[in-house]
């Protein structure tokens, strides 16, 4: 802005624009010889067998060296490390010597002091009017900022490494102690069946247990065992819960109703029993325990080949007969209490006769809750499983059993609760004592 009153001047405008050309024009001004000396990077001419023709203040600066000390005296590679200098008699020089030219090659200058620098150095050869060769121009780049940031992408990647290394022993770590664990629930879910089924005359036997998840103990249970000479006992069931509770809960279930069968075979008194103990034991502690159960006693009459069957039911699925002659339906135990919700409970007898070909099959309901179809929306259900042993109605209970275990399989996924299968049947034509699981 003028001052008031007074008008620009243009000649006092043209001198501060002859300032600034002057100034600009000075920056110009620096000589090639300057240029050379104060380059941002390293120069220096040598003579064919290395030695040091010419060398820029700048390259001078980062060795720590005085010209006189330098030029005639020592040859380029007086200048490097001692690795520098095998990998440019190595590879530099011969390479140099084919293409009369090399570029961008990392090698480390000594510096007085002992002290090293990384560098990227590039050389061409000028040749003269014949072709001959006369000297090796050399540029000499400072790398140090690259050097640090390789060295700082390499600790990057071997940091990324090791975690990826410890993540990996972590994951195989973990691969293991799961291993271990299955290992150890298997054996543990295995000392809460029976090892094989006992010897029932008149009576084949076939059994079957799905662990829906390794990684957990299951709650369902089954059993055949002899009450006296005449009779034999046999349950299924499944307990609450999963894991070491439902594991304690289902191994108290088993040898109670071992026990109250030699004391009482009566199958409701059996029940009766459990009922008590489990309520008394669990009511009390703020985390009620239960289970369902059906509890049964076999009875062969070796005259007949029959065998009389009486049973009673504790909320568990009903128990289904298959017949001889193709049919099969439910055995119904209507009415029947969860086993150790109340201290007292009514649980519901029934009784059957199996002739030859017949067959009882006791299951827990982790085979008709598995869900099926596309979406795995819908459930399997009593009346499938009816029809399926319906269509194997007239089997063997091996033979059953295996039809039931390929009906597993095919729910894949839809399959997420333990099952067990326990079969009882006369066999046809001649009776034989066979036990198979």
């Amino acid at each position: 802005m003028c001052r008031t009153g007074r008008q620009p001047d243009p000649y006092e405008a043209g001198d501060e624009r002859s300032s600034d050309s002057a100034e600009f024009a000075a920056l110009l001004e620096d000589s090639a010889e300057e240029l050379y000396e104060r380059a941002p990077c390293g120069y220096l001419s040598t003579l064919m067998d290395g030695t040091i023709a010419k060398i820029n203040a700048t390259l001078l600066g980062w060795l720590g060296a005085d010209r006189e000390a330098v030029v005639g005296r020592k040859r380029f590679t007086d200048l490097l490390t001692v690795g520098g200098r095998l990998y440019h008699e190595t590879h530099f020089a011969p390479l140099l010597r084919m293409q009369g030219e090399i570029s961008g090659i990392a090698l480390e200058l000594r510096r007085t002091g002992a002290g090293r620098m990384p560098v990227l150095v590039s050389s061409v050869v000028k040749h003269g009017d014949t072709g001959e060769p006369l000297l090796i121009r050399t540029t000499v780049f400072d790398a140090r900022d690259r050097r640090a940031y390789e060295e700082e992408l390499l600790r990057r990647r071997q940091a990324a490494e090791e975690a990826r290394r410890q993540a990996e022993e972590a994951r195989e770590q973990a691969e293991a102690d799961r291993a271990r664990l299955q290992d150890a629930l298997a054996v543990l879910q295995q000392s809460l069946l029976p090892d094989i089924l006992p010897e029932v005359p008149g009576v084949e036997t076939a059994a079957y247990y799905h662990t829906a998840h390794p990684d957990r103990l299951g709650g369902d249970f089954y059993d055949v065992f002899r009450i006296d000479g005449e009779h034999f006992g046999f349950f299924i069931g499944d307990v609450c819960g999963k894991g070491p509770q439902a594991a304690a809960l289902t191994s108290l279930t088993r040898y109670t109703l071992r026990a109250a069968a030699l004391h009482d075979p009566d199958p409701v008194a059996a029940l009766t029993t459990l009922n008590k103990v489990l309520h008394e034991r669990y009511a009390g502690s703020g985390d009620p325990r239960y289970c369902t159960a059906v509890f049964g006693t076999l009875e062969p009459d070796s005259a007949t080949g029959r065998v009389a069957v009486h049973l009673a039911s504790g909320g568990h699925p009903p128990v289904i007969t298959a017949r001889a002659d193709g049919t099969a339906d439910f055995l119904p135990t209507p009415g029947g209490l969860l086993v150790g919700i109340l201290p007292s409970a009514r649980f519901t007898a029934a009784t059957t006769v199996l002739a030859p070909g017949d067959l009882l099959l006791l299951y827990t309901d982790g085979i008709t809750e598995a869900r099926t179809g596309a979406d795995r929306s819908a459930l399997y259900g009593d009346e499938a499983l009816l029809t399926c042993v319906a269509g194997h109605a007239g089997e063997s209970p091996s033979a059953v059993i295996q039809a039931l275990t390929g009906v597993l399989r095919g729910f894949g996924d839809g399959l997420d609760d333990d099952t067990a299968l326990l079969a009882l049947g006369v066999p046809v034509p001649n009776p034989q004592t066979r036990s198979v699981r």
